[in-house]
């Protein structure tokens, strides 16, 4: 079995890596060259376009920013799925809202192509070790036929449903990460306003039943100050918030508290924060409460 691989960034880097490791020839392309370095020099094949890895492959997986990075890649000048051959499987691994991964299943079918939607949730050292989960929206027969390849890749595959319903799940997930970590960010900032002595609340908050272990892992960040080599950027997480919004209005649910966190994630990336991680929502809100009191 060929794969194909697009989008070597953080992420898809080392997916494809994992692939690799078990064997599995490879054949990428990514928008800049340099990324694909450290892979070509382990063996994989690079591809001059889209177009041209998917004539290739009897497998393609993507690994893009948002949506349009994904519907360029597929449908653009040399995109790919014109291109791939008939019974072949697209899995997207790209976080993008349900009713866009439905756009790309509905013209993969046109085009006699098998579509998964499989977002992962996990940052750069779980996907670096191969323990990501993934979260699969499509047929159980396509699944299968890929499942050895998830595995390879990741530690959970979760079968959501029909098309669709694979990042209607990661939205859930984003959602939630984001909501919890302003709330944890503002929690912080408001205890150290009332006096509270920092080794006194961290050891509270964070030791307590009241913050999930995914987001206390972000202890030690905040303690140090150190946002920089994010695990998971601020801007990606406003993205994923966005599109949650956006899943949101087309299913006619109320976010209120999604909208709001959204924003000011919005409001830290015009203050340079973008491309932090997203515990960098602490220092950002830290900083506004000692301005007001200049």
């Amino acid at each position: 079995m060929k794969i194909g691989f697009i989008g070597l960034g953080t992420m898809g880097s080392r997916m494809a890596a994992n692939l690799m490791k078990r064997g599995h020839s490879l054949v990428v392309f990514n928008r800049t060259r340099e990324k694909a370095e450290r892979l070509l020099a382990a063996g994989a094949t690079w591809a001059d376009s889209p177009a041209a890895l998917a004539a290739q492959v009897d497998v393609l997986f993507t690994m893009l920013a948002h949506p349009d990075a994904v519907e360029e890649a597929a449908l653009g000048k040399d995109g790919f799925l014109p291109h791939l051959r008939t019974g072949r499987i697209w899995v997207d691994c790209s976080t993008v809202n349900p009713s866009f991964s439905r756009k790309m299943a509905s013209e993969s079918r046109a085009r006699g192509i098998h579509f998964l939607d499989a977002p992962v949730t996990g940052s750069k050292v779980p996907a670096a070790e191969g323990k990501l989960i993934f979260w699969v929206g499509g047929d159980a027969g396509d699944l299968k036929t890929v499942r050895l390849l998830l595995e390879y890749m990741g530690s959970k595959i979760v079968h959501c449903g029909p098309q669709g319903m694979g990042t209607s799940l990661k939205m859930v997930m984003n959602q939630l990460l984001g909501t919890f970590m302003a709330g944890l960010a503002e929690a912080l900032v408001f205890g150290e306003s009332l006096g509270l002595a920092r080794a006194v609340l961290f050891e509270a908050v964070f030791g307590g039943p009241a913050v999930p272990p995914f987001l206390a892992i972000k202890r030690q960040r905040i303690e140090a100050g150190d946002f920089q080599q994010a695990d998971f950027s601020l801007r990606w997480l406003h993205k994923d918030l966005h599109l949650a919004a956006i899943s949101a209005y087309e299913s006619g649910a109320a976010m209120p508290l999604t909208n709001v966190a959204k924003e000011i994630y919005q409001l830290a990336i015009r203050d340079g924060h973008g491309d932090e991680d997203i515990s960098a929502i602490y220092q950002y809100l830290a900083h506004k409460k000692d301005s007001a009191h200049l």
